[in-house]
This record gives structure tokens, C-alpha cells and sequence, in this order.
């Protein structure tokens, strides 16, 4: 495993990368290139928070997140690239993954789970979050989906206090929650 691991890493971020630009080029491999995710489950991180992005890396170098893929490639960053990566892409546009909007049933379905819930104490009105908030809308369904099942049973582990709100919530309401916030 540790060989693989390091096999990975060598060519996510070849000893001549050193630039920050040549860095973040090597993210495009699952996170793609102009910011549209190789695969649905893959986070968008062009335009995501700063703050967040940054986290989230700290997070799994630390082994309070875990990813199979993540997790060793965080590991060999230093702080000095984490924070810069996390600038990097805070600057770009966020790209749209075109998913059609949610119906007018299910958005007022949503505004009501969503105003129960509080999602925007945190993620504010628009759902774009703010500093280490992150924004959710344009995610993908996939991906809103997963994160919400990984939050319920506790194997995404670095914020407890959402693992106790996503457990709160009823499986329906999260259902339209994600199809609404994918479709913003």
C-alpha cells in the first residue's frame, strides 16, 4: 500500500514541479483541468473558499479526513503549498456542471427542509459560503450526496457538528436538499 501510495504521489507531483501554477496543474487530473471533475463524486475546487480549501488539504495531511487518493498527496505538501493551492484555485471561476435546476415542487420542498435545518446560518443565502464555509451551490449531485452519506455514518470525520446535523435530517429531506443546491 505504501508503495502504491508512493508511486501515486510521485506522479501527482514530480520533483520538478515546483511552481505553484505546476502544482495545481497535477490537481486537474481528477479535479480537471478547467475545473469540471473527472468523476461526478470528485469535489469542484475552482472558485470553492479559501479557507475551506485549505482546511480540507490540513485535514487529510493530518488524517482527520481520509481519501484514498487525497490522503497521501496531502501528506507530502508543506503548509507553504497548502495555502497557496487553496489561493489558487479560490481565484478561479467556478465552473457549472449544467445540471438542470431543481422543480419548482422540489426547490419549495428544499427552502423548507433547508430553513429547518439552517444550512444558511453557515453557507449564507445564495450557498456560496464564506472564508472556510464551503459553497455547495453547483456541486454535483454525486458529490453533495456522498458527502452527506460520508457526514451520517461518520467516516468523513473533520466536522462532528455536521455529522450530527446530516443525522438529524431525514434521508427525503437531504435528498431534496442535494437536488436543489446541484441545480443552483
Amino acid at each position: 500500500m505504501l508503495a502504491a501510495a508512493l508511486f501515486l504521489l510521485a506522479q501527482v507531483f514530480p520533483l520538478h514541479a515546483q511552481s505553484i501554477e505546476e502544482k495545481a496543474a497535477t490537481c486537474g487530473a481528477c479535479h480537471g483541468e478547467a475545473g469540471i471533475p473527472q468523476e461526478k463524486t470528485t469535489p469542484i475546487i475552482w472558485g470553492q473558499q479559501e479557507g475551506y480549501l485549505y482546511l480540507q488539504l490540513r485535514d487529510f495531511k493530518r488524517g482527520m479526513r481520509k481519501n484514498q487518493k487525497m490522503s497521501p498527496i496531502a501528506e507530502a505538501l508543506e503548509r507553504e503549498d497548502m495555502l497557496a493551492l487553496a489561493a489558487f484555485f479560490a481565484k478561479k471561476s467556478w465552473p457549472s456542471l449544467e445540471q438542470p435546476s431543481a422543480s419548482k415542487d422540489v426547490a419549495t420542498r428544499a427552502l423548507t427542509a433547508i430553513s429547518s435545518v439552517g444550512c444558511t446560518g453557515c453557507h449564507l443565502d445564495q450557498f456560496q459560503g464564506d472564508a472556510s464555509v464551503p459553497r455547495l451551490a453547483g456541486q454535483s449531485r454525486e458529490y453533495l450526496a456522498k458527502t452527506i452519506a460520508d457526514f451520517r455514518t461518520r467516516e468523513r470525520a473533520n466536522n462532528p457538528g455536521m455529522s450530527d446535523l446530516m443525522n438529524a435530517t431525514s434521508q427525503d429531506d437531504l435528498a431534496t436538499i442535494t437536488e436543489y443546491l446541484a441545480g443552483r
